[in-house]
């Protein structure tokens, strides 16, 4: 890549540099020099305001720079206005800080220097420079082995260890519950998420990926597809960028092809689609110069503002016609259609020009195995790209969940991500369809601080009563994807997969061995079908040599055994409420 054919912010005096251009793009500034930056930009131009939308674990303020051509800067105010709202995020994982310059870079083009006077005209911006701030201050000339730059980089968790673009659903951090208040009370039209990749060598200096597949409504997809792949990319492209859709192997080695990546809900990207809006996803090559990343950020900030500024219309009408399709869905029960909760890639291809560089392979006598070693020199081939993918997990969803209220952790979350529910004031004995749990299984190391669970979901119907304060959440209402992933123990981001539900499988009243052994010849010379099954199990040798498995199949048959153990408590209601009053 030719760094020196990419644009470049034109007479920028030296007070408004930033410090990445201060200084050859060598270094990048610390939390409280990056705050002083946002907040002269504020004193500077009416049309910056610096807030903080909350607070980080250790404390820190996190920062976030409203830029508004005619001072639309709250949310009732700018909805009023009739701009498209974007959000920009540099920072979620602060080794990759590539946004926070580029995204200072452009504000400062668009309100001091002026040389983008036209860019806030229909767009009000949304830019949060650093996102997992107490991370980006764990900085290290040793963090991020794989990037080349700047001198100093911050580290990609928080101090606590928590990866923020994988705690969208869950929301554990401080961070990730001010984001989703902050998303819930602007709801902005567009997302972009700034980051550095890691991976293999290639020519490519900037990728990018965005929801295209039954995750996302078809309109938001069209949009991305007409004006970011068709119109944005050639631009950036010209100004010496060299673009592609995100790049990961399907295989080791090059030739194996590329798979196409699917964010699930608890990424960003994987977020917001659920929300009825698109989400870009931009990830700088972290091989490339600092230069070369910062300067092909700006331009794809710059770029895709400029296409919204001159489409703005389409995309309100895609965002409009996304939530209407979610609303509408949740009005009617119907058992057919289904929605998807896992999305896999199949191996169907297409021929893909690859521009990658070139590359050797050999035994390595430090690891002992094949390893790829990479060259400079460029080497465009032919590949396959996966690019297709199969619902691989769906279901019908309810017209209504109802959540008992002693679940208070799972409906503060449900709460946070503003979603409409209604409490109930009396207890409520009603039918439901709900899941039996069956052979669990949990990770045996930790994953983002939670021991995940996979299992059997066997339906069960059965009438339950949910006492006072239980919740009834609506599906007929914006958030329903939210909602359905959270609460479908199927969904790679439900609140069982986390764990929030893994006490339904402790068992806490057992029995002796010798009220058991007594209980045991009772049922079986009183059941003559029971005695029969006892007798084919014993069949089984791993059964029969197994006294506690033999005692647990009467205990588990017997009136004593707690029928609660591994009933999923969430209930879905199929059928609509005369009076919603409750």
């Amino acid at each position: 890549m030719n760094t020196n054919s990419q644009s470049e912010s034109k007479g920028v005096p030296k007070e408004w540099q930033t410090l990445a251009e201060q200084t050859d793009y060598k270094k990048s500034w610390n939390y409280h020099d990056a705050i002083a930056y946002a907040q002269k930009l504020a004193n500077a131009s009416e049309h910056i305001q610096y807030e903080s939308f909350g607070k980080s674990g250790e404390g820190r303020e996190l920062p976030l720079l409203i830029a508004a051509g005619n001072r639309e800067s709250t949310p009732e105010t700018a909805k009023e206005s009739g701009k498209a709202i974007i959000f920009i995020q540099a920072g979620i994982h602060s080794g990759e800080i590539d946004g926070k310059d580029a995204g200072f870079a452009l504000l400062r083009d668009a309100v001091i220097t002026k040389t983008l006077p036209d860019l806030l005209t229909k767009s009000i911006i949304l830019f949060v420079p650093i996102y997992n701030v107490d991370g980006h201050e764990l900085s290290s000339l040793f963090n991020r082995i794989n990037q080349n730059g700047p001198d100093e980089m911050g580290f990609r968790a928080t101090s606590t260890n928590l990866n923020l673009n994988r705690d969208y659903m869950k929301a554990d951090a401080l961070e990730t519950r001010a984001w989703l208040n902050l998303w819930n009370k602007w709801k902005p039209d567009f997302l972009i998420d700034c980051h550095v990749t890691d991976g293999a060598e290639f020519q490519y200096s900037l990728t990018y990926e965005y929801a295209h597949f039954q995750e996302v409504s078809p309109g938001l997809k069209n949009w991305m597809d007409k004006h970011f792949d068709g119109s944005i990319v050639k631009k950036v492209e010209n100004e010496g960028n060299l673009l592609t859709h995100y790049v990961e192997f399907a295989g080791r080695e090059v030739t194996k092809g590329v798979a196409t990546f699917i964010a699930t809900p608890r990424f960003a990207t994987g977020y917001t689609p659920l929300r009825n809006r698109a989400g870009l996803l931009i990830e700088t090559h972290s091989y490339k110069d600092y230069r070369t990343r910062v300067r092909g950020t700006y331009d794809i900030l710059r770029y895709t503002v400029e296409e919204i500024n001159q489409n703005e219309q389409s995309l309100f009408e895609a965002n409009k016609r996304a939530e209407e399709e979610t609303i509408e869905r949740g009005k009617t029960y119907d058992p057919i259609r289904q929605y998807p909760l896992q999305l896999q890639v199949t191996e169907q291809s297409e021929p893909f020009e690859f521009k990658g560089t070139e590359y050797s392979k050999g035994k390595s006598d430090i690891s002992g195995v094949e390893m790829i070693a990479y060259g400079t020199k460029p080497l465009n081939i032919t590949i396959p790209k996966y690019d297709h993918a199969k619902i691989s997990v769906s279901v019908a969803p309810p017209l209504y969940y109802i959540v008992p209220s002693q679940w208070r952790q799972v409906i503060g979350i449900i709460k946070t991500h503003g979603i409409l529910f209604h409490t109930l004031e009396n207890p409520l004995t009603i039918e439901v369809e709900s899941y039996r749990l069956k052979e669990p299984k949990f990770s045996s190391q930790p994953f983002e601080s939670h021991h995940t669970v996979s299992c059997k979901v066997v339906p069960v119907t059965e009438t339950r009563t949910f006492g006072r304060n239980s919740i009834i959440i609506p599906l007929e209402q914006e958030a329903a994807n939210i909602a359905i992933h959270l609460l479908e123990p199927a969904s790679q981001d439900s609140f069982l997969y986390w764990g929030f539900f893994s006490a339904i499988f402790e068992q806490k009243e057992y029995a002796e061995a010798y009220v058991l052994e007594k209980l045991a010849r009772k049922m079986l010379s009183e059941d003559v079908a029971l005695k029969k099954e006892f007798e084919e199990k014993l069949k089984v040798e791993t059964f029969a040599k197994n006294p506690q498995a033999r005692l647990n199949f009467f205990y588990e048959r017997s009136p004593y055994y707690d029928r609660r153990i591994g009933l999923y408590p969430v209930g879905r209601i199929l059928v609509k409420f005369e009076n919603e009053g409750f």
